[in-house]
């Protein structure tokens, strides 16, 4: 589970290894919880135990540093800057 480095904050934002064959997304992790967000558009996908007002922040977070997930989304899965999946 590769993790996404310099996001600040109390979340680990990461991706499976075996995800590559589906749209770009990241996942958000906090203790216990854990939660989806596809990525074009960035929209929640699944969660298991964040608060609403909590998934509206990672979304923030998300949105802050997209660019950054969706290079590391890029690299860790083998594909071309800008593609789209």
């Amino acid at each position: 589970m590769p993790s996404i480095k310099n996001i600040a904050g109390p979340y680990r934002f990461f991706f499976y290894s075996f995800d590559c064959n589906e749209p770009r997304h990241v996942h958000a992790q906090r203790e216990n919880a854990v939660c989806k967000y596809w990525l074009d558009p960035v929209t929640l996908a699944n969660n298991h135990g964040f608060a609403a007002n909590e998934l509206n922040v990672i979304r923030k977070i998300i949105m802050d540093n997209k660019t950054a997930v969706m290079e590391a989304w890029d690299e860790h899965c083998g594909h071309t800057t800008g593609s789209k999946n």
